[in-house]
């Protein structure tokens, strides 16, 4: 991981909280699986503008896409010129930069970096709601040494509907 530390440094020189979700953030919480890209989420939208980035070096130019009206992401920025793509989402609402707010910092290799907690990953994931996002969420809850499905029904009220849905089927099961 090595372009992802550079993203992140330079959002929070500029301001933008961020914290890793997806593969990565799974396998820092002891869940390993493969991924080919590594995925920040943030709550700035001013990532989705040109300017936002620099015009020179490693960071410059990254692929910007919009989010339409019915998109549960307001965009993405990607950085894909190497070996390891780098997505920023920016998410929607408060929950998003509730999430934020709890992130947590762990050290990968020389960096100190930001992801989500354990909770928060399961609701992103039941938020993605993908065959392989519902098979993140039954590793999370099966490697639990805690309480985590209390503290993902405690955060429930936070997340859009979607996300309520597909925890109470989950439960179901």
């Amino acid at each position: 991981m090595k372009r992802a530390p550079r993203v992140i440094t330079y959002l929070e020189s500029r301001g933008v909280t961020c914290a890793l979700i997806g593969g990565v953030a799974l396998g820092v919480h002891g869940i390993a699986r493969a991924t080919l890209d590594v995925d920040l989420l943030v709550a700035d939208p001013a990532v989705l503008r040109r300017a936002f980035w620099p015009t020179q070096g490693p960071l410059r130019a990254p692929a910007i896409r919009r989010g339409d009206a019915d998109d549960p992401l307001a965009g993405v920025a990607r950085f894909a010129r190497s070996q390891e793509p780098v997505d920023v989402l920016v998410g929607r609402g408060g929950w998003t930069r509730e999430i934020l707010a709890r992130r947590q910092h762990v050290r990968l290799g020389r960096a100190a970096v930001p992801v989500v907690d354990r909770a928060d990953l399961v609701l992103l994931k039941l938020f993605a709601g993908g065959p392989q996002d519902l098979l993140d969420v039954q590793l999370l809850l099966a490697a639990d040494t805690g309480d985590l499905p209390g503290t993902v029904t405690a955060r429930l009220h936070e997340a859009p509907p979607s996300v309520r849905r597909q925890w109470a089927r989950m439960r179901r099961r």
